[in-house]
């Protein structure tokens, strides 16, 4: 069986949801240092919601995280306006799989 990787995004996220869920419900507050679930102005958690988050998935206008979103987003899979990864989907996204889908969308092209 192939693994789609361009249609992985979501079930990182989800699986990191479900994680979080678990340890929630489970009375764990902290992973290594970092809160289960940390909102506010500056958010620093496993899963982050705020203006500055940062956590491994966070969600902001300025996001690190293996899984970010946000206009400003850095991590792993990261999706915003200005998205910074390996799998980087965004206007501006730097990372391998926007490189890849330009690179074949290119040579598609100039093969017709």
């Amino acid at each position: 069986m192939d693994v789609d990787w361009q249609n992985s995004g979501g079930i990182v996220a989800l699986g990191l949801l479900v994680i979080a869920l678990v340890l929630t419900l489970a009375g764990v507050e902290t992973v290594a240092g970092y809160e289960v679930l940390s909102a506010g102005q500056s958010a620093f958690g496993f899963l982050a919601a705020g203006n500055f988050s940062l956590g491994v998935l966070s969600a902001g206008i300025f996001s690190v995280g293996i899984f970010s979103a946000g206009v400003f987003a850095v991590g792993i899979f990261s999706v915003g306006i200005f998205a910074v990864g390996p799998f980087a989907f965004g206007i501006y996204a730097v990372g391998f799989y926007a490189t890849q889908r330009y690179v074949a969308s290119s040579e598609a092209s100039s093969q017709e």
